[in-house]
């Protein structure tokens, strides 16, 4: 049977699952500590050894967010509409956004550019035909200062041509596609999706110091959270309904949720940035370990309870982020932190975002599906006790699924789908076809 090696080097851990490209099924997993400090080929090797009594392997793919991740900053022309359309799809492409200006950008603008040490810059700015003052000024700006980053220019079509030339002419790496806000209301993420990930992969990769060969370069397909994002499309596809995935990491607690907009959904256009049916947002105020402290902040300010005793253990894993739950207690500690991460990320997720804004349209999901660490080693209670919270939260201030199932992805394939979409894709809908039946291990 043909092998496919799919590994995630995170931040902590390297993770894999072998599948089988005849079937999709999962046929190992292995796990162990990233080594950034020497070479993340270190971790990988280590994953492959472990691996490599289930026979040889035919393809290795990988997606990464070790040393930071992917860093986006976002340079457009009006806060609520080109920027936030702008902040929205740096999102689903899996980056962090560290900086998002709007407006003329001046000498203070770019030296806060600077600050934040993005990993490439996405610049956009005016609907298709519409103002193009802005995006000039600011591809001049950027062609002129001391940056180094490529950019991803995804603003007004008319204009494109011209920022292209303006960057060129100081030798800046950048990459030209599609508008991202091509009419007001109408957000198009998919071509600046794409670019951002060719970008990730020429430019961005290979200079992190990651690796000292181009062994890790040439095995990287995409960054974690766009390899995720891939997944849960493949989910939703193949069970042919929505889907909200919550993913609870050590230092950030991921939403992703794929809709298929249908009824008034489908002829209105929400807000002025528009929407976006396929999305992931990021809280990094949310996380098991480093960010724990930050779950008890958020539980105080959203009205949820946590004991002192919880509190207490919160304080003690952000101070030391490797401990481990031993026992019963420690579960209970951890099944707390998980519950409060879960709501807050998911009402931040569903909630309007600005005036005029509606509420994400997610009374449709048809599946709520829990990843992450917390859930892959809890008990089996765990993992209910969390997700029937947030399907039960009538007065989050978010529009709850009506009738919605909830499953767990504990063997980890959700990355291993997104992975294997474009290239196996008969595989990877098999594999996707696996969640969303309880807990699932490999």
């Amino acid at each position: 049977m043909p092998l496919a090696l799919c590994v995630d080097v995170g931040s902590t851990f390297t993770k894999a699952v072998l599948v089988d490209l005849a079937d999709g099924g999962l046929v190992g997993a292995a796990s162990s500590p990233t080594t950034v400090a020497t070479d993340v080929m270190d971790g990988v090797d280590a994953v492959c050894r472990e691996l490599a009594p289930h026979g040889p392997v035919a393809e290795t793919l990988v997606c990464s967010s070790a040393g930071g991740g992917l860093r986006i900053a976002v340079v457009g022309y009006e806060r609520e509409v080109t920027a936030e359309a702008g902040h929205r799809v740096a999102l689903s492409a899996g980056g962090r956004v560290v900086h998002v200006s709007s407006g003329l950008l001046d000498g203070a603008g770019v030296r806060a550019l600077r600050a934040a040490s993005p990993d490439l810059v996405l610049l956009v700015g005016g609907t298709d035909g519409g103002n193009s003052d802005v995006l000039r000024h600011n591809a001049a700006r950027l062609a002129a200062a001391r940056v180094t980053m490529p950019v991803v220019v995804a603003g007004n079509a008319e204009a494109a041509d011209d920022v292209s030339q303006e960057l060129a002419r100081t030798g800046r790496r950048h990459v030209v596609t599609s508008n991202v806000l091509p009419r007001i209301g109408v957000i198009a993420p998919s071509a600046a999706r794409s670019a951002i990930r060719e970008v990730f992969l020429e430019h961005v990769i290979g200079g992190k110091g990651l690796s000292r060969g181009r062994g890790f370069t040439d095995l990287v397909r995409a960054p974690t959270p766009d390899a995720v994002l891939r997944g849960v499309e493949l989910l939703a596809d193949v069970r042919g309904e929505d889907v909200l995935v919550i993913d609870i990491g050590g230092a950030t607690t991921d939403v992703y949720s794929v809709l298929r907009p249908q009824g008034e959904d489908a002829r209105i256009e929400r807000d002025v940035a528009g929407s976006l049916w396929h999305e992931r947002t990021v809280e990094a105020d949310l996380g098991m370990r480093w960010n724990a402290l930050g779950i008890v902040e958020a539980a105080s300010r959203e009205g949820l309870a946590l004991t002192d005793a919880t509190t207490a253990y919160a304080a003690h894993v952000a101070s030391v982020p490797s401990h481990q739950a031993s026992t019963d207690v420690e579960w209970d500690h951890e099944t707390a932190l998980a519950r409060v991460a879960a709501l807050v990320a998911a009402r931040r997720h569903g909630r309007t975002r600005a005036a005029g804004d509606r509420p994400r349209p997610l009374a449709d999901v048809g599946l709520l599906l829990g990843s992450g660490g917390v859930f892959r080693h809890g008990p089996p209670a765990l993992g209910d006790e969390v997700l029937t919270a947030v399907l039960s939260d009538h007065g989050g201030g978010w529009t709850l699924p009506a009738e919605a199932a909830h499953g767990e992805d504990t063997a980890y394939v959700l990355f291993a789908c997104g992975l294997l979409a474009d290239r196996h894709p008969a595989a990877a809908r098999a594999l996707a076809g696996t969640l969303g039946h309880g807990r699932q291990k490999a």
